[in-house]
Formats: structure tokens, sequence, C-alpha cells
């Protein structure tokens, strides 16, 4: 049970370090740590997600609450049922993008709220460690079934978007639950598909759009045969990434400028929150388009709070979360993937060029090291660069007029990442080597 754990998740090795005692184990403590009456359950395609299910369910039960079974499901299909349904939980098996070994509980309260390490998963790992579940109920809960709480979803998600006309895209559905997600693509996205067929052993490739490697097939799908762009879901679709019409993969923050001018269009002034590692470009094509950008924290526990707090209308993350406010401010990769494909009917240029006044600036991407002090390394980086705006909302962010950068440490690994970004690739490269050798030295 060591190390399962996780500051956003519970997340192992199946049969290994995640058995189906230690699922019925969490599941009384779900209900000991809530006090809920009803639990929404959804589940990926990996092979042992419904045996985690049916032990999970028997400690939910057990505990007396009802389950309501959504089946294989999206994760943000679970969220939203959440939501719908005024549920008092809401727990989704899944180990996202992690190879088929792997396999775990993503957990949310009432309204899709996230159970994350220091609000939750901490009290729930101590309980299961100690066996201090309340008492077993008299009247043991029941599993009802409610799979068209997934068609509700794509319903929803298909009334919020429409098409000037039909967009064709190439879709990495990745062998998994995109394949879900993407329903709510029928009629709208003419779409060439690629490892259509659930499998959790994930035969084909990683699911993970954040690797650029695993986006070789959609971007040479989009070379052979032509399309105006390409989608790529993760594990559980709670993550996509983008192509353009020649293959080329899109960075995920310009995605997040995108969509906010498209829904900018419809709410002028609306509170946008973006990832803080984010390009310039994207504050700036919020501020342009009449939104109001907002800084947030990285995380999805972190951004959910922060946008319930600004009832903010979206959030972008550098990792290809896209969150709406009409998902009970969670995830939904179908509404980004329809956001982005409406934006290409209704445009006379393709979406290379919807892109292109928005690669303003020259930025690192996420680099990682190991360190032995991360406050030290902070602390170093403060007194080498006097002068600059410094924000700590998220580990240190330090801005000067032609450069910025921020260092924080992993929520999931034992490194700290540095984005980076200047006015021009000499300086971006020249600041990079210098930060590096600071964080490194």
């Amino acid at each position: 049970m060591a190390g399962i754990f996780k500051a956003y998740d519970i997340r192992g090795i199946y049969g290994e370090t995640l058995t189906d005692e230690i699922a019925f184990r969490i599941g009384r403590a779900f209900v000991t740590l809530l006090g809920c009456r009803n639990v929404v359950v959804g589940r990926d395609m990996r092979p042992h997600s419904e045996p985690l299910f049916e032990a999970l369910a028997r400690g939910l039960n057990r505990q007396g609450a009802e389950v309501i079974d959504l089946g294989l499901c999206s994760t943000p299909m679970s969220y939203f049922a959440n939501g719908r349904l005024g549920a008092e939980g809401g727990i989704m098996i899944t180990a996202s993008h992690n190879t088929g070994e792997w396999n775990g509980f993503k957990l949310s309260r009432a309204e899709a709220v996230p159970i994350s390490g220091d609000t939750g998963i901490g009290d729930i790992e101590r309980i299961v460690a100690e066996g201090a579940f309340a008492e077993a109920s008299d009247t043991p809960g029941r599993v009802v079934a409610r799979p068209e709480l997934c068609e509700d979803y794509v319903q929803h998600i298909r009334s919020l978007v429409s098409l000037a006309r039909p967009v064709r895209a190439v879709v990495d559905y990745a062998n998994a639950m995109g394949l879900v997600e993407g329903r709510a693509f029928e009629g709208l996205i003419e779409v060439d598909p690629l490892f259509d067929t659930l499998d959790g052993t994930f035969p084909n490739h990683e699911a993970n759009p954040l690797k650029i490697e695993t986006l070789a097939f959609a971007s040479r799908r989009l070379k052979e045969r032509g399309g105006d762009l390409g989608i790529a879901f993760d594990g559980d679709a709670d993550r996509v990434g983008f192509l353009d019409e020649r293959g080329e993969p899109i960075p995920m923050d310009l995605i997040t400028a995108l969509i906010a001018q498209t829904l900018l269009r419809e709410r002028s002034g609306a509170p946008i929150l973006v990832d803080l590692r984010s390009s310039w470009a994207v504050r700036e094509a919020i501020a342009e388009a009449g939104g109001t950008p907002i800084l947030s924290r990285v995380g999805h526990a972190f951004i959910k709070r922060q946008m319930r707090e600004a009832d903010a209308l979206f959030a972008g993350e550098l990792s290809g979360h896209y969150y709406f406010r009409e998902n009970y401010f969670t995830e939904s990769s179908a509404l980004a993937a329809l956001r982005i494909a409406a934006l290409v009917s209704a445009a006379d240029t393709p979406l290379s060029e919807l892109i292109a006044p928005l690669r303003r600036y020259h930025a690192t991407g996420e680099i990682n090291s190991r360190v032995a002090d991360t406050e030290a390394v902070l602390a170093r980086l403060e007194e080498r660069y006097p002068g600059g705006r410094v924000l700590r909302l998220d580990g240190l962010s330090i801005e000067f007029d032609d450069w910025w950068f921020n260092v924080r440490a992993s929520n999931t690994e034992p490194l700290v990442r540095l984005n980076l970004e200047a006015k021009s690739r000499e300086a971006m490269e020249q600041r990079r080597d210098e930060v590096l050798a600071l964080i490194r030295g």
C-alpha cells in the first residue's frame, strides 16, 4: 500500500501495491470521511478496472452508501454525472496515462469538487492504514446502474457548440476512453480514427498527448491523408492534445488562448484562468479579446478551486487539461475539441494560420532537474535576479520586460521544473542555460 496515495489521486500497480482488498478498504474509508449516502462511480477500460469496481462498491455499500454505476466512461463524464445528479461524492477508476499494469482512483466531493492530498487523500490513507472505519451500516447500500448519464453528457456538450461546416479530423483514441468522450463528435466532425478499439494494455503507444512522440501517429496520418486538425486523447480522456492541418503539434497553452477567444465572443469580460507556466501570448490574447486573465497555480485541484472562487468561464493548463464552467468547473476534452473545430469551421484560413499570431515568443518547454534542496535553489535564483517582478503563487516566478521564468517543485515527483520564455530565441537559450546552471549548481 506504500506510496499509492498521491497529491492528486490514488495510483498503484494492480495486484502489487493496489489490490482488491485495498480497494474495498478505500471504499469504506471514503464514506467514513465524507459521510456520503451516494457515490457516482465510473471506470476505464483496463482489465482490472472491473474487479476494482466490484471491491470498491462492496466497501461503499458496506458503509451504507448507494453506488451509482456509470459503467465504462471518461473522467469528464464522471464529473458531469456527479454534478448533474447532485451526488455526494464521486470516484473514477483509472490510472490516466500510466501504462497498463497501473490503476487507481480519482476522488471528488459533491459538485465534482476534487479531493487532493491535503483535502482528504491523506485522511483516507490514515483511515485505511489504521482500519479506523465508521461502524458498518445495518442497511448496506446497493449498486444502481445509470449508464444513460454518459449519453446525457454527450448531448450536453453537443448543445454548447455549433459548427459552420463539418470539419475533418484525425482522432487518436489511444485504445482508451477518448472513444466514449468522442461520441460528442458524431455528425459534427468527420473522424479519421486511429487506435479506436478499447484495450487497457495500450498496445500501440502510451496514452499521453503531452509527449510529442505519442503524436507521431496522428501527424503521419494528417500528412498522408489530410484533414483540418488532429486530436489526441489521454487514457481517461480528461486531457487532449491538438495538431494543425500540417501535422504539427500545437502548444497546449496556445490552445487555451484560442478557446478563450471563442468563448469571449459570446461572453466578453469574463474571467479566464491561465496556468502560470503559459506563454505571455495567452494572457495578451485573452485581454485583447475582452477577457480578464487570472494566473493560476498548477494542478487540477488548485485550478478548480480558484475557478469557483472567481466564477471563471474557462481555464487551461499546460498539460492539456481544459476546464469549463459548463462542466461543473471540470475538464471536458470533447468540448475543447469541439470549440477548436468550430473555430476552424468558421474561418477562411487553416488552423496553422489561426495559431500563427500567438507564436509571439520563444519558450523552453518544461525542463526537470533533480535537486537536494528546493528552497535553497529558489533562494539562489531570487538573489541572482533582483529587480524583476516576483510572484510566489506556485514556486518562484520572476518576470522582466523581455523574459520570465518559473521554477516550482513537482507535486508528483522529487524534481523542480523550469519554464522560461523570452522575446527572442537567442535570449531564451542564453537565459535557459544560465538558470539551469544555477538550479543544478
